[in-house]
């Protein structure tokens, strides 16, 4: 989608041609930059993109399974203004939500868009605190609380852990690129552990769980060759996590890739070289016709893993408002046919070359 359509269909047309003038120059990502909290858990209004985002599984008191997902995003309009008004856009949050439940059989999803004014929707920087309208993602003390009151679901979570953000490549600087400016900062909080209730049309109904949380932010993200990438977060057992992507190339190759391994004895980050994504199945969207490698064999140095989805229709159309089709989904890790862990796997760019 084009910037200016893009915009326009937010209904920003009239502010385009009244307050809006010369093109920004956004900060660049750059190494050896310390990150602090709690001020970096929240957000950074003057890069270009940022987002909050967690995934995680759920058991109901009968024992199913489901899959969750919360992501606010932040993302500055690459413009100058010179006007004052409270109406003036200088900043777009978008939200989505998404409840992976195989008993419905395809994903529930739903999402929102708003320009931060008015305190109808924004981002706070001293700490992590998303909201539009009704929809909000806060940390108090060592609890993220996710409000989601969606329209086939609702999801109010406690999201608890005591550990220290992982921080993700060089010390929370993370390459996505050949050039070291297709970067972000970057953290992670896994193994957090969830309570709360959840709505399907059958009353509140209590559940418990673990989860997973990413934070990042940037203003290059990809490079101009990407497509898009396959990423995934993985609660292991005995506290253990791992994070791993690739950022695939519209020729087909691989343009970088990295990941990270959290164990008992540390902490290990693997070059590009030491990274692979092996499709293992795919499933193509009888709504798309996207055809989306949904079970990957996942290798980070000498060690494999073999992601399962919890079920194959996990695809999320956001188009009403991040303008992507992708696939985020619940999915089990396995090592020698038995359960290791359990995280997400999402899958961009399978389509169309994702636009940031």
């Amino acid at each position: 989608m084009k910037r200016r359509d893009f915009i326009a269909g937010l209904g920003l047309g009239f502010f385009i041609k009244n307050s809006l003038s010369s093109e920004i120059e956004f900060p660049q990502v750059l190494p050896n930059r310390s990150l602090h909290f709690p001020r970096d858990h929240g957000a950074h209004p003057d890069f270009r993109t940022e987002w909050w985002y967690a995934t995680g599984w759920l058991a109901t008191e009968s024992n199913q399974p489901l899959g969750f997902q919360v992501t606010f995003f932040r993302s500055r309009l690459p413009f100058a203004t010179d006007n004052p008004s409270a109406l003036t856009p200088r900043q777009i949050v978008f939200a989505h939500a998404a409840l992976s439940d195989p008993s419905f059989g395809r994903l529930r999803d739903d999402q929102r868009a708003a320009r931060e004014t008015l305190g109808l929707a924004g981002a706070a920087d001293n700490t992590t605190d998303a909201w539009i309208d009704d929809w909000r993602f806060a940390l108090k003390g060592d609890t993220y609380r996710a409000t989601i009151p969606a329209r086939e679901f609702a999801l109010d979570l406690a999201l608890t852990t005591h550990a220290p953000p992982l921080l993700e490549g060089e010390d929370g600087y993370s390459r996505k690129g050949p050039h070291p400016g297709e970067a972000s900062y970057y953290y992670s909080r896994p193994q957090l552990e969830v309570r709360g209730t959840i709505e399907r049309g059958k009353g509140k109904e209590s559940v418990t769980g673990s989860a997973w949380l990413d934070h990042e932010w940037s203003s290059d993200y990809l490079a101009p060759e990407a497509a898009g990438w396959d990423w995934c977060g993985i609660n292991l057992e005995k506290g253990a996590a791992l994070m791993a992507f690739r950022i695939r190339s519209k020729g087909g190759g691989v343009v970088w890739a990295g990941g990270t391994l959290k164990t008992e004895q540390g902490k290990t980050v693997f070059t590009p070289a030491q990274i692979t994504f092996e499709p293992l199945r795919t499933w193509r969207s009888p709504r798309t016709s996207v055809e989306y490698p949904v079970a990957m064999r996942v290798t980070a140095s000498t060690e494999s893993w073999d992601l399962e989805p919890l079920m194959n229709d996990q695809e999320l159309d956001s188009r009403a408002s991040t303008g992507a089709i992708y696939w985020e989904g619940a999915v089990r890790a396995l090592q020698g046919g038995k359960e290791a862990g359990r995280g997400y796997l999402e899958l961009t760019g399978y389509g169309e070359p994702i636009q940031m």
